[in-house]
C-alpha cells in the first residue's frame, strides 16, 4: 500500500511511458518485468496528451498491479477532458483494481485551439482533484515544482496552489525533475513554511543525451546547472561517455538527497530498465 512506504525511511519508485506505437507493447512488459524485478514501492504510468492514450494507460497499470503484483499509480491529466471522459477513465481503473492516481492539468495538445483551451472543463489541477474526491475513492496524488511551475506567478503563488491541492484531498506530492539538489532543499523549506504536510517524493531523472537537454527538461522548466551543462559539453559527442556520466550525476543526487534526509525518490527512468537497474545497484 502506499501509505505504508512512507512508514520507511526512503522509497523508490519508478515512471514509465505506454509506447506511441501499438507494436511496441510486447518490448514495454519486458520493460515492466524487468523494473519489477529491482522492487520499486511503486511504478507510475503517464498518459498522452488530453488523455490520447488513456486506455493504454490503464492496460499497463493493471499489468503493474495484477501481473506483477507491484503497487501501479496511473496518471491522469484533465487539459482536453470533459467530467464524463474522466469518470469513464475512473472505471476503467477502479474495474482493474488500480485505486491511485496522479492528478495533473497536462499540457496543452497540439491540436487543441486557443478558444478550446481558454474554456476547457477543468482549468487547473486542483479542480480535478475536487471533483475526483467529490466523485470517486480514488487515492489522489499531485504533483509540485522545486523550481516553480513554468506559468506560475511566482514561487508564493505556486506554493498556494500546491497547498489547495494538500487541502483537497492530495496525499502526497512528486516533484518535477530537478538537477540542484539545493533548489530542491530550498523548496522543501518553503513548503513546509507554507503549511504542506503530506509526503514530497523527489524526481530524478537521468541525463544520458544531450537531447534530453533541449527537448524534456526544457519542456519542465528545469534549470541545468553548470556543472551539468560541463557533462554535457564535454562528453556530447561521445554517447556512450555521456551515458555513463549522466548515470553517474544521478547516482551522486540521489546519494546526496538520502545523506540530507530526502530518502524517498522517484526515477523518470524513461523505460530503460538497464539505466536504472545500475542506479539502483549503485544506491
Amino acid at each position: 500500500m502506499f501509505k505504508d512506504m512512507f512508514a520507511n525511511d526512503s522509497s523508490l519508485s519508478f515512471e514509465v511511458f505506454p509506447p506511441k506505437k501499438d507494436d511496441e507493447f510486447e518490448n514495454c512488459y519486458k520493460v515492466l518485468d524487468s523494473l519489477s524485478e529491482l522492487k520499486p514501492d511503486f511504478i507510475s504510468v503517464t498518459y498522452g496528451a488530453g488523455g490520447s492514450r488513456s486506455k493504454k494507460t490503464v492496460e499497463i497499470a493493471s499489468y503493474i498491479q495484477n501481473e506483477l503484483h507491484t503497487d501501479a499509480m496511473a496518471h491522469m491529466t484533465c487539459v482536453g477532458s470533459t467530467s464524463e471522459d474522466i469518470l469513464a477513465v475512473t472505471r476503467d481503473l477502479e474495474a482493474v483494481g488500480v485505486n491511485h492516481v496522479l492528478a495533473l492539468r497536462g499540457d496543452k495538445p497540439r491540436d487543441m485551439s486557443d478558444e478550446q483551451f481558454n474554456q476547457r472543463v477543468f482549468p487547473h489541477a486542483t479542480d480535478l482533484i475536487r471533483f475526483l474526491n467529490e466523485n470517486t475513492k480514488l487515492d489522489i496524488s499531485a504533483s509540485c515544482y522545486p523550481e516553480k511551475h513554468p506559468e506560475a506567478m511566482s514561487m508564493d503563488s505556486d506554493l498556494a496552489f500546491m497547498k489547495m491541492k494538500q487541502d483537497m484531498g492530495a496525499k502526497m506530492f512528486i516533484s518535477q525533475l530537478f538537477f540542484d539538489n539545493a533548489d530542491f532543499y530550498r523548496f522543501t523549506e518553503r513548503a513546509d513554511k507554507a503549511g504542506i504536510t503530506i509526503p514530497i517524493v523527489a524526481g530524478i531523472m537521468p541525463i544520458t543525451s544531450t537531447k534530453q537537454i533541449g527537448s524534456t527538461v526544457t519542456l519542465a522548466g528545469s534549470s541545468v546547472p553548470k556543472k551539468l551543462a560541463d557533462i554535457c559539453a564535454r562528453y556530447g559527442e561521445s554517447p556512450d561517455d555521456m551515458r555513463k556520466a549522466g548515470i553517474e550525476y544521478a547516482i551522486d543526487q540521489i546519494r546526496d538527497l538520502r545523506k540530507c534526509g530526502v530518502g524517498h525518490i522517484h526515477i523518470y527512468c524513461m523505460n530503460k530498465p538497464k539505466m536504472t537497474a545500475e542506479i539502483c545497484k549503485s544506491i
